[in-house]
Order: structure tokens, then C-alpha cells, then sequence
């Protein structure tokens, strides 16, 4: 039986081994996936037993998407791109490391009908996923980019890859369309922003990398300001099924049906 996993720090509140499996279990699939609680010092073992062929393939996420890119042999396009790993495979004896991110973000703003070209748009973070979202983002022509990290030089850093982004201090908010939470901020019940995101005015898109839980503080202030709000369950399971269709080339359904079971 083959044999994956989704590994992080936190991991508890991953939906990736339910949706994994169930995947498996509609298209006949002999196999199980797992989640693992990870440090950085796991990473060594986790990707010895990938080549030794314990494990088939790897899902990563905060906060390793950069951190596993020295334990792979080759990099996908979209990976080199962005240095930002989400998917591993097994190819011939090689570890690839994919980024299926940034199709997840994409297929999720098409889903939602919203036009990027032309917009302003703040990213709050500068972690693993913020390049995946930067790239799908200039991939839709948007008009300017800014982050806002609350350790500066990491979002600076970014600059180093993508040269055109504007950078804003934590806390600061100025005039934009849209609005992405890329931090983790909202992943604990009592995390906080310290960003008044009353001075956003309405008619914003507020966009939450963030899946589970739906009610945060993010989302509790778009909401309150009269603004358009969508988390991240969309760009979860779009990345997810370019993950399974790597892995087992097949793309599995993502439908009502599967929305409904994932959140019972």
C-alpha cells in the first residue's frame, strides 16, 4: 500500500489526509495519507525514506515550503520560480519538488469571478506561499503589489525575486481592491493582526489563505465593513488535486458533494 503524507508545524487542523483519502477510496486507490507534525531537524530522515521509497510522496506546508528545497534532486518550473515547494514526487530515482500553490490560488480567484487586472492589491505575510500568490497574481496582469510582513526584511527579501513589489509596514494600511491574508495569523483562536482594517473601506475582497476555522479576525473584519470575503478552501483543494494528479495521474472531482464531507 502506498503510502503519503502532509507534513508542517501546526498540522492539527490540516483537512489534506480526509480529502486524500477520500480521494483514494473513490478512484479505487490502494494507499493512505497521514499527517506528521514536523521539525526542521525531521527533514533528513522524512526525505531518506521518500528515495528509500518508505513514503511516495510529500505534501508540505508552513512552514517548510522553502526549507525542503535542499532535499530534492530537480525543481518544476513554478517551483524554480518562486522557491517555494508545496508537492514532492519520486521520478526515475529523483525527488521533484512541484508547486501546485500557485494553480490553487489562481483556479480559486477564477471560481470567484474577480478580475485582478488593474488592482491594487496587499499581501499580508512573506512566508512560504507569498510567492505562489505574487506569481499567480502578475500571471493575472494585477497593477501593483504590496506586502506587509511583520518582520520587514523577510517581505524586502521577496523583492529579490519578484522586483517590482512595494513593501508596507506591518500595521499600515493604504487604498488597495484586494486584500490576502498569507500569514498564519488565524490559525489559533486568540491570534491577533493589530492592522484596523476599518479604514479598508467597502467593497474590498478580502482573501484568506486560511481555511480552517472560517471565523477569524480576519473575516470577522471584512464581514463587519461590508465586504466581500473568501478563505482559502477553494485554493486547498484546487492545489490539492494537481498534487494527486502528479502523484497518481488522475484528477480527481472536486464538487458539493466533497465540500460537504470535508466540513462534517
Amino acid at each position: 500500500m502506498k503510502k503519503f503524507l502532509v507534513i508542517g508545524n501546526p498540522i492539527e487542523h490540516t483537512l489534506s489526509p480526509k480529502l486524500h483519502n477520500y480521494w483514494f477510496k473513490n478512484n479505487n486507490i490502494e494507499a493512505i495519507y497521514g499527517k506528521l507534525e514536523t521539525h526542521e531537524s525531521d527533514l533528513p530522515e522524512l526525505f531518506k525514506n521518500l528515495k528509500e521509497k518508505k513514503l511516495d510522496g510529500i505534501n508540505i506546508t508552513v512552514p517548510y515550503k522553502k526549507a525542503v528545497i535542499p532535499y530534492v534532486d530537480v525543481l518544476s518550473g513554478h517551483a524554480l520560480r518562486t522557491q517555494s515547494v508545496n508537492t514532492i514526487s519520486l521520478h526515475n530515482g529523483n525527488l521533484i519538488g512541484h508547486n501546485t500553490d500557485i494553480d490553487g490560488f489562481e483556479i480559486s480567484i477564477k471560481k470567484l469571478n474577480y478580475d485582478v487586472k488593474n488592482k491594487t492589491i496587499i499581501i499580508l505575510g512573506a512566508g512560504g506561499v507569498v510567492p505562489s500568490v505574487v506569481y499567480a497574481l502578475k500571471k493575472m496582469n494585477a497593477s501593483k503589489i504590496i506586502l506587509s510582513n511583520r518582520t520587514r526584511e523577510k517581505a524586502e527579501a521577496l523583492k529579490n525575486i519578484f522586483k517590482d513589489l512595494s513593501v508596507l509596514d506591518w500595521g499600515e494600511i493604504v487604498d488597495f481592491d484586494m486584500i490576502i491574508n498569507a500569514t498564519s495569523l488565524g490559525l489559533k483562536e486568540n491570534d491577533k493582526f493589530g492592522t484596523d482594517f476599518t479604514k479598508a473601506g467597502k467593497n474590498k475582497l478580502f482573501y484568506d489563505v486560511i481555511y480552517e476555522p472560517y471565523d477569524t479576525e480576519f473575516s470577522h473584519a471584512a464581514r463587519i465593513a461590508g465586504n466581500i470575503y473568501e478563505n482559502g478552501l477553494n485554493m486547498f483543494l484546487f492545489q490539492a488535486q494537481k498534487a494527486f494528479n502528479i502523484w497518481h495521474d488522475i484528477n480527481p472531482i472536486v464538487n458539493d458533494q466533497l465540500i460537504k464531507f470535508l466540513k462534517s
